[in-house]
């Protein structure tokens, strides 16, 4: 089948999580195919690219947003807009792993809901021999925001694509919840 162009939808999603956990590497990597090896700090950049997910065309409008505490303030605004998140953590870092259920919550208090779409990412699954948090944590987490869990390595592009596809279709299920409810 072909894909659908008759309307082409547009997905505004947000990556957020800690101070270098990888959220610029995982987007670029989506974006432009490559790895960015230097670290630089981001306060926020967007990024947009046309795909097809599931035979449907999607523009995935990609907000990268600053992980550093001192730009949390610039949080608020971005959750109102986003219509899902990556809550990217690095499993190379325990305190990045332990800060994702602040940002849920926050996404949640913002959204002012008991759901939203978001896709737990456990992201540098190729430092293995670094690892700090277990896969069986990170899906853990997951299963208790009832979100989808997933291990990403931007710099190998595991699982890159997927990540930001996953949460297309979480977008894409909630939508049709949602519309279920408003017309029964």
């Amino acid at each position: 089948m072909a894909a659908s162009t008759k309307f082409l939808r547009e997905y505004k999603l947000v990556v957020v999580g800690g101070g270098g956990v990888g959220k610029s590497c995982l987007t670029i990597q989506l974006i432009q195919s490559h790895f960015v090896d230097e670290y630089d700090p981001t306060i926020e950049d967007s990024y947009r690219k046309q795909c097809v997910i599931d035979d449907e065309v999607a523009l995935l409008d990609v907000l990268d947003t600053a992980g550093q505490e001192e730009y949390s303030a610039m949080r608020e605004q971005y959750m109102r807009t986003g219509e899902g998140f990556l809550l990217v953590y690095s499993i190379t870092s325990r305190q990045s792993f332990e800060e994702i259920t602040t940002f849920q919550q926050q996404i949640l208090r913002v959204k002012d809901k008991d759901y939203f779409p978001m896709v737990v990412v456990g992201n540098k699954c190729d430092l293995e021999g670094e690892r700090e948090v277990t896969r069986q944590e990170g899906e853990a987490l997951a299963r208790s925001f009832n979100c989808k869990f997933i291990e990403t390595s931007a710099k190998s592009r595991i699982n890159v694509d997927k990540a930001f596809y996953d949460i297309v279709r979480e977008i894409r299920r909630y939508n049709r919840e949602m519309q279920g409810y408003s017309t029964g």
